[in-house]
Parts: C-alpha cells; structure tokens; sequence
C-alpha cells in the first residue's frame, strides 16, 4: 500500500466533498440532502475559502482516502512580531478500512510541515476522544492556558 498526501486545490474539491460525504453517512447514515448538491456546494465552498482553509488529501493507488483541512488565521500584530499566524486542524477524515495504517499520520504531517512553513506560532485542534492519540502521537499536548466557549 503506498500513502500519498499532497496540498489539494479547487479541482479535488469533488474527492474532497466525497469524503466529506461519506464521513457523515458512515456516521450518521443519512446526510440529509441530495449527494450531488452537496458537491456543487461543497466546490463553492473550497474555492470561497481557499485562502483560509487548506485541504489536504491522501491517496492509496490513486484513490482519495482521507482528508485534512489547515485553518489559518492572521493574529494581531505586535511591535516585534509584525505577521503573526495560527492555525487550526480541521476535518480529518480517514475512510475507516484504513484507520490505523498510517493515514491519518501521513495526513497530520503533511499539515504541520505547511503550518511550519508558514511560521505558525500554535495550531489547535478539536478531537474525537477516538483520535486523541493520533495527535498527541503527533506533538499536540493539552494547553494550560486554553479556555472554550460555547453558545448555551
């Protein structure tokens, strides 16, 4: 089996949003909505937001088997830090016949090498209690000064 992970851009946004599809049907059973909608709104979307989200995409033989999204946010400057920058894992996804073959590591690499590239000073992310291990397997720790919000 080889792994393959590379940056996608707008002309995988229909692998992407097929495994985005799938996420949610092998979860939920039923995505809601007609799957050829969804794709046309999923192009939409990655191509509104490519400055701000950047997908990831990994391939075994050629075929899309997983997904990761960068979030990146400008942060407000300091007198010693003109461009400051952070980011956030998003959506990571890995058919789950191939959970736990690398995937998803592969995937994770390739997203913190771009958030090194583009001098990130943190990247968060929000996990699944189910793939905790995989990111602190690769460098995430529990923050101390960390607070979350949500809406009640």
């Amino acid at each position: 089996m080889r792994i393959a992970v590379r940056q996608a851009t707008a002309a995988d946004a229909d692998a992407l949003a097929g495994l985005r599809w799938r996420w949610v049907t092998d979860g939920h059973g039923d995505a809601g909505s007609d799957r050829a909608a969804f794709v046309e709104s999923f192009r939409g979307w990655v191509v509104a937001h490519e400055s701000t989200h950047l997908p990831f995409l990994a391939t075994v033989d050629g075929q899309p088997v997983g997904m990761a999204w960068l979030m990146t946010a400008e942060r407000v400057p300091g007198p010693t830090q003109p461009r400051r920058r952070c980011g956030d894992v998003q959506s990571v996804y890995v058919v789950p016949e191939l959970r736990g073959s690398g995937v998803g590591t592969a995937l994770l690499e390739a997203v913190l090498t771009e958030a090194r590239r583009l001098g990130m000073e943190h990247v968060t992310v929000h996990s699944s209690q189910r793939a905790i291990p995989l990111y602190q397997r690769t460098g995430f720790r529990y923050g101390d000064d960390w607070l979350h919000w949500t809406p009640a």
